[in-house]
């Protein structure tokens, strides 16, 4: 259901959450390297956080990025929106448009439920949350 993009940006968001602050910004070579996501590319996701304000990026030799806002505020869903739209979850899983209910696809009611679900998931659960587990060393979270 997620864009390799979202994954990518959600991977990134949780890296600084766990290693960045605002004394200490890490550098995208350094991002890349860590999570093996091209630069080039990861540049472009972290840019669009940048200007979202969910991260904060400085040039120089001590330049990097870091979260703009607290972890704890930051929602799944919040980078599931900027980077793959608001109607991410509304996209017809047969067809290439929406999804209607007037002229539904044959897996509409199949998935709708788990749409909704999944769509509660990633509105309650924080960058923080993620964090946390990560460090408690949870095996499901692979960053």
């Amino acid at each position: 259901m997620l864009s390799n993009t979202s994954k990518y940006a959600i991977r990134a968001v949780i890296y600084l959450a766990l290693y960045s602050s605002s004394v200490k910004k890490i550098g995208i070579k350094v991002i890349s390297s860590e999570l093996g996501i091209p630069t080039p590319f990861l540049g472009k996701i972290l840019q669009m956080l940048v200007r979202h304000k969910i991260l904060d990026s400085s040039k120089g030799p001590n330049g990097g990025f870091t979260l703009e806002k607290p972890a704890i505020d930051i929602t799944l869903m919040e980078i599931i929106e900027i980077i793959d739209g608001a109607d991410s979850f509304d996209t017809c899983v047969i067809k290439t448009s929406k999804c209607s209910h007037d002229a539904p696809c044959s897996m509409h009611d199949k998935i709708a439920p788990l749409r909704r679900e999944m769509k509660s998931l990633f509105l309650t659960e924080t960058i923080a949350d993620m964090a946390i587990e990560f460090r408690q060393g949870n095996k499901r979270i692979r960053i």
